[in-house]
């Protein structure tokens, strides 16, 4: 029987987060979502369960309003690395989520990276 592509997401998302909880080390979470319209990044500090930044292209202050491409994605992640910093996170692993690491998924990261966020 042939596994659905959304089985095969909610698999992949799996395996990666039981992967980073081995080796996080108390870090805080850098999560991704990926839509057909927009990307979304939450800062999650999972011992305490809250989410301490966050940053979308559904916010107007950053100019990408419903757009889903590699630049709007740049955009997300340094405006993620600037409120990390103000939230006092230096340091975060990076949770894909189910996504493929390229592309937009790629951007957010780099752009968290150059904005001055260890992953």
């Amino acid at each position: 029987m042939a596994n659905s592509k959304r089985t095969l997401f909610l698999k992949r998302r799996l395996r990666v987060r039981n992967k980073l909880r081995k080796v996080n080390a108390g870090r805080p979470r850098l999560s991704v979502h990926r839509s057909n319209k927009n990307i979304s990044v939450q800062l999650i500090d999972d011992v305490r369960g809250v989410t301490l930044a966050s940053a979308s292209t559904l916010e107007k202050d950053l100019g990408v309003v419903g757009k889903n491409n590699v630049e709007a994605a740049t955009k997300v992640g340094v405006a993620i690395a600037e409120r990390a910093k103000k939230a006092g996170v230096e340091e975060a692993y990076f949770d894909r989520g189910g996504f493929l690491f390229h592309g937009k998924v790629k951007a957010v990261a780099d752009a968290a990276r150059e904005g001055g966020l260890k992953i």
